[in-house]
């Protein structure tokens, strides 16, 4: 390696040391992100201190229950009801939990806040074998707040609403389960009331309705005659809240990182959300973030790599607060972190009904595609560039969707695709590879031009030999690097497709046995920096074919390689991808295995079919036709050649002016 090689990439380090010292926060910055941080976090271990405070007093209650002490259990049944205005009659009562299944997922409805209290889906399993829970139990899960024309301010989730079916009153917590093209309806009822009585006319009504075979359930929240009761208002605060689980395997060592895009499943876990008269947007990827949403939102969802819940209104909600938090004190091992929404809520008056819908399910791009509310941008599928998105939706995706039809194993569709690709690519590349095959067969004559002109100061010369040699050749450097260019925005669609497509999940392929992460061969007991705890075969395969690709192009274009630098850098390459590829999913990996290996044929082919003989036989002829009729310059390439040759005389003028000192 010579100096300036050597000097070159000091600078490109420096360079890239320098940027990431740029962009790193101040340490002002860094302390005001961690209040932030810290304040979110108190804000939500406030919400969980009240919840064990409820825990604590129901625990109290039912023990002074037991030990028969009416008394104490009375005054705490008053306290509760003064709090509670003229909803006395709904501020006591026991807790009961009514499960619906269908055919695709299990719900859990509270009595205690009329809240989704948990949600299985019935096709799905964690990483660990274990049931899918999207929605996880808590007080906090939902919760109404308003205010009373007695200057009350009423959170339903204190409130124990009384369940209907159908209209009917339960008298029991029976579960419950729909088929096929049936549905039901199961109201929550907190009825207005005090000494005298209860008012059954007049109450606030929650109202689920379930489908037997959709991932959707419908949602109305209702006013019931309550002129005169709750205070009118613009619009109601209507709290969300979950503690989402992690349900994929992950790198144990990328649990524990800062940063956010070795652990895939926190990364692609955030709240989306979209404005009425704007995009989909999201908060920060992988990180705590806030977000106040002054404009009408159409709908929120809390989505992870795979599954996601998502509330949408009928009409348009008025705002909405969203933030993610990571409580560090959380011991689950499948803790992943906390999302909440605080979303306005239209109100008009005393009898109003506000029409939502929830949906709770995996996120396939047919299915959030078929609802027609843009759910299916929340796929990273490269929405910020317009070729990345149409080759992901018009291209791979049908495509991949019609080898599925054939109930291939996945593995064999994942090649099959890839074969695939690189036939239609092939028009685009055989330029390219061709290219380098007269590239080699013009190596001696490279090589003599490389002696003939060996110092720096006769690279212009150089250069214009040898651009003279490859056009003899019919040889064009555009034409090899423009089909590499056309491929990029596919190679970044396929980046991105393969990590979030749930058909790949927990799908086997010879010794993999989740084709949506990495497979692991051995398991090493301790983490090495930026490659992980695990070795990946996928990823052996692909850097071993990524090498020899490498170390073929360099040796049949050593003729032509004279920077010691850029081969550092060729070599340099299929280590990089070994270190940032172990932990990527094994679909990507043996993605690339199979494209890196059906190039490096095709190119090894068309070399050897590349013919030596009509390449020379072109040289002459372009010889005999530039003697017997001058070909016409464009003006780019008189333009070029002038250049070339005033910086000839630039430097000519420069060596007489040193000669003389």
């Amino acid at each position: 390696m010579n100096k300036q090689s050597i000097i070159g990439l000091i600078l490109i380090f420096g360079i890239f040391i320098g940027y990431m010292w740029w962009i790193s926060p101040s340490a002002e910055e860094r302390e005001r992100m961690q209040q932030h941080h810290d304040s979110m976090v108190a804000a939500y271990m406030d919400s969980v201190e009240q919840d064990r405070q409820m825990k604590e007093a129901k625990r109290i209650a039912d023990s002074l229950a037991m030990a028969g002490d009416s008394t104490a259990i009375n005054a705490m049944a008053r306290q509760q009801r003064v709090n509670m205005g003229v909803f006395n009659a709904s501020a006591e009562g026991d807790s009961l939990s009514l499960t619906i299944a269908n055919e695709l997922m299990e719900v859990t409805l509270c009595n205690r806040g009329a809240r989704v209290d948990n949600v299985i889906l019935s096709d799905y399993t964690t990483y660990d074998s274990l049931p899918l829970q999207l929605i996880t139990p808590s007080r906090n899960n939902m919760n109404l707040i308003f205010a009373t024309e007695e200057n009350l301010n009423i959170e339903t989730k204190n409130l124990i609403f009384t369940p209907y079916l159908n209209g009917q009153q339960l008298a029991s917590a029976d579960d419950i389960n729909i088929e096929g093209e049936d549905s039901i309806s199961i109201s929550f009822r907190a009825h207005i009331g005090d000494s005298m009585g209860i008012s059954a006319e007049r109450y606030l009504e929650y109202r689920y309705t379930f489908y037997g075979n959709l991932y959707e359930v419908g949602f109305d929240i209702e006013f019931h005659n309550l002129d005169g009761v709750v205070r009118e208002m613009p619009s109601l605060d209507f709290e969300w809240y979950n503690a989402m689980n992690r349900q994929e395997k992950v790198d144990q060592s990328s649990k524990n990182s800062r940063n956010p895009n070795k652990d895939a499943e926190r990364y692609n876990t955030s709240i989306y959300y979209k404005p009425a008269k704007d995009r989909v947007d999201n908060l920060r990827d992988g990180r705590d973030a806030q977000e106040n949403v002054k404009t009408s939102v159409e709908w929120i969802a809390y989505k992870q790599q795979f599954f996601c819940a998502i509330l949408m209104s009928d009409s348009l909600f008025e705002n909405a607060d969203l933030s993610t938090v990571t409580r560090k004190d959380e011991a689950r091992s499948n803790y992943l972190c906390d999302m909440k929404s605080t979303i306005g809520l239209t109100y008009n008056g005393g009898n109003t009904t506000i029409p939502m819908h929830f949906y709770f399910g995996p996120t396939k791009y047919r299915d959030l595609r078929a609802m027609h509310k843009g759910f299916e941008r929340m796929l990273p599928l490269g929405w910020g560039f317009f070729l990345t998105q149409w080759i992901s939706r018009y291209a791979i995706i049908p495509v991949f969707n019609f080898l599925e039809q054939f109930n291939w194993n996945y593995g064999i569709i994942i090649i099959i695709l890839t074969i695939l690709l690189r036939l239609v690519l092939f028009p685009l590349t055989f330029k390219s590879y061709q290219g380098s095959a007269i590239m080699q067969i013009l190596r001696p004559e490279m090589e003599l031009l490389n002696k003939k002109y060996p110092n720096p100061d006769q690279a212009m010369l150089k250069q214009q030999e040898m651009s003279r040699l490859q056009k003899r050749a019919g040889y064009s450097p555009m034409a090899g690097c423009l089909p590499l260019l056309i491929q990029l925005p596919i190679i970044w669609a396929m980046f991105r497709f393969y990590p979030a497509s749930i058909e790949l999940r927990q799908k086997p392929f010879l010794w993999c046995d989740d084709l949506s992460t990495y497979d692991s061969i051995l398991d090493l007991g301790f983490n090495i920096p930026l490659y992980g705890d695990h070795i990946s075969l996928f990823c052996l395969l692909m850097f071993a074919v990524q090498f020899f690709y490498t170390w073929y192009t360099m040796r049949s274009n050593a003729g032509s390689m004279n920077m010691p630098g850029m081969k550092f850098m060729m070599y340099f390459m299929p280590f990089m991808m070994l270190f940032l590829f172990n932990s990527q999913s094994a679909a990507l990996n043996l993605y690339y295995f199979c494209s890196l290996s059906i190039t490096m044929l095709q190119m090894i082919l068309i070399r050897r079919f590349t013919s030596e003989q009509k390449v020379r036989a072109r040289m002459a002829a372009y010889d005999i036709k530039s003697k017997n009729q001058p070909q016409k310059k464009s003006k780019w390439q008189a333009r070029m050649e002038e250049m070339m040759k005033e910086a000839q005389r630039q430097q000519a003028a420069q060596q007489r002016q040193q000669g003389k000192r």
